[in-house]
């Protein structure tokens, strides 16, 4: 009787869920393997923990600006312009408690009751009630494997009403790891531009792409596509720094101040420490990430080619990000003690009551018929989880 039809409209994170039930099993000394949640199982960089050390050793641990401190500002600048060839001013930039309550902050400053925005499929699972927190309404558009899960201009064209305010693009992917090259942005940019479209472009996973694959942000486009783009980015993936709680956001001086206002009625500043620690992160070295971003390298080679080789399995290899997302279509259908699996979250359901490794459906990024695999996990648990899955599966 006391809750909000707001709260009500929405449902909690499957990938959090998964992940406190697979830790629930742990806690009671079941030999869980989890491959459900995004967190990079590395440690923060020393440089990065020293000097939030320093930060509470010099008492600098009182309120800051609302938006950040001018050092934080100054290092995000720095960084835009040195990795994406981006200028901006200050007044264009706001930090947050992670990158998800920066795009928590954007969708309540951008959207009115009625708004429509267009989220490709697969989606991080938090887009679309986001959206619906706002008042908007997400619309989906699907891809798939074929596609390599990547949406295109001609797709999101079709979907464009009077309504329509916005895209999300997620670029390297959560949850598929696939990532956009300048083409394919170039494309998309263009019917954005043409239809006056917001675009969201979030980016966390920006400094973890493979192969040599040259990223680029779809602010790069041109001038008139970055005064329509909001970029948000974070220390959370690159850095290790999860629960630092830090992201960003860079776009129009307009929705930036409005951002602004909605935090400090909500959060005020992020907190002091963490300001200090992400300033260290993004001006200091970085040998410590690029060692990450090449495990993560190893680790996806090997995944990919264990679950290619597992009858009923299908797995395209990504170019970014620590997910894969295999299709197990094939495997649905299939009986088990009398049991048939007909979704792919009772496979989920399956693999972590008999084979005790923890994964996420499809559907919960809307695309039934696929499971999301985190690699941010130790190699030896990858090898011993895929084994485990394999013997499952047979």
């Amino acid at each position: 009787m006391y809750i909000s039809k707001r709260a009500s409209s929405i449902k909690p994170s499957p990938t959090l869920a998964i992940s406190a039930k697979a830790k629930k099993l742990k806690s009671e000394g079941v030999d869980i393997i989890n491959f459900g949640i995004g967190e990079p199982d590395f440690d923060t960089p020393q440089n990065i923990k020293k000097a939030a050390i320093d930060a509470i050793n010099n008492g600098f641990t009182k309120y800051c600006p609302v938006a950040g401190t001018p050092d934080i500002k100054k290092a995000i600048i720095a960084k835009l312009k040195e990795d994406n060839n981006l200028d901006y001013s200050p007044e264009e930039i706001i930090v947050s408690c992670g990158a998800k309550h920066s795009l928590y902050n954007i969708f309540q400053a951008v959207f009115n009751p009625g708004d429509e925005v267009i989220v490709p499929s697969p989606y991080w699972v938090s887009y679309p009630d986001m959206a619906i927190l706002a008042g908007a309404l997400p619309v989906i558009v699907s891809t798939d494997d074929k596609t390599n899960f990547k949406v295109t201009a001609k797709q999101i064209e079709h979907v464009i009403t009077p309504k329509t305010k916005a895209l999300i693009l997620n670029s390297p992917s959560n949850p598929t790891g696939n990532t956009y090259t300048f083409d394919e942005l170039k494309e998309i940019a263009k019917v954005c531009v043409e239809h006056h479209l917001l675009i969201i472009s979030d980016e966390i996973y920006e400094k973890l792409v493979y192969d040599n694959f040259k990223y680029y942000s779809i602010a790069q486009v041109s001038k008139e596509v970055q005064n329509q783009t909001l970029v948000v980015n974070g220390v959370s993936k690159a850095f290790a720094m999860t629960g630092w709680r830090i992201g960003y956001c860079a776009g129009p001086k307009d929705i930036i101040a409005a951002m602004t206002k909605i935090q400090s009625q909500s959060t005020s500043n992020p907190t002091s420490i963490s300001l200090k620690a992400t300033t260290e992160a993004l001006n200091g070295p970085k040998d410590e990430m690029e060692k990450m971003r090449q495990e993560f390298e190893k680790r996806r080679n090997y995944i990919v080619e264990k679950l290619n080789s597992i009858d009923g399995i299908k797995c395209v290899k990504p170019n970014g990000a620590f997910y894969v997302f295999p299709n197990i279509s094939k495997l649905l259908g299939k009986k088990y003690s009398n049991k048939t699996i007909n979704t792919d979250v009772e496979l989920c359901e399956y693999l972590l009551d008999n084979a005790r490794i923890a994964v996420v459906p499809g559907s919960a990024f809307g695309l039934p018929g696929y499971i999301r695999l985190s690699y941010a996990t130790s190699m030896e648990n990858i090898i011993e989880g895929i084994s485990r899955l394999e013997k499952a599966v047979k």
